[in-house]
């Protein structure tokens, strides 16, 4: 074998080796500034069965500064839903500070029938529903209990649970809604309502806890 075929195949073996392991790790956190990790701590927590918990911000609490832009909490936040479906993100500003969006329901948009009724999609940041004949449910229960949510990992290891959450499981999220502000100007702010529909209904949610249910 000539030292020309070795040298090809070192560095094919070299580029797959680095692709596995990329993608093997699932989307990364957002880099904070500096070698400190940013703190990511917990707020209340919500009851089983209950629609997700939206608190006051203590004082203690302080913007958390990242690379790509300083997430200023506007509430705390703790939710148990059902994943309805996911989708990653690898691309765009957003997908810098949120590698995934998860669209969850609860109460009950967790339900097998109501789900299997509906035809639910994910698409450039949009979370999508429809039914055949009827809803399911109220069409303002639909709305008001379910919701795209984008989110940011507060750190490698939350990346990673954020990775490995599927379609159909049910999870605990506990973090904060943000308003993100970079430097340049850019801002993303989170939705504070779980009624509204439309641009900006959105949860951006700085994910602190993850636990699958």
């Amino acid at each position: 074998m000539s030292l020309r075929t070795l040298l090809v195949i070192a560095l094919l073996a070299g580029i797959a080796g680095w692709w596995f392991s990329d993608h093997r790790r699932g989307p990364r956190a957002p880099a904070t500034v500096g070698a400190m990790p940013t703190a990511c701590p917990l707020p209340p927590r919500v009851a089983a069965g209950e629609p997700p918990l939206q608190t006051d911000v203590p004082d203690d609490v302080r913007p958390f500064a990242l690379q790509a832009a300083t997430l200023t909490p506007l509430a705390g936040f703790s939710i148990e839903a059902r994943v309805l479906s996911r989708e990653d993100y690898r691309s765009g500003r957003e997908a810098d500070l949120s590698p995934v969006d998860f669209a969850l329901g609860w109460q009950r948009m967790e339900e097998d029938a109501v789900i299997a009724a509906l035809d639910i999609r994910q698409s450039s940041r949009w979370y999508h529903y429809r039914w055949r004949d009827r809803p399911p449910l109220p069409q303002d229960e639909i709305a008001r209990s379910s919701a795209n949510m984008h989110m940011i990992p507060g750190n490698d290891a939350i990346a990673q649970a954020l990775a490995d959450v599927r379609k159909d499981e049910r999870v605990r999220i506990e973090g904060w809604l943000v308003e993100a502000k970079a430097d340049d100007g850019w801002r993303w702010r989170s939705s504070t309502r779980r009624t509204d529909t439309g641009g900006g209904a959105c949860e951006v949610v700085y994910v602190c806890g993850v636990t699958r249910l």
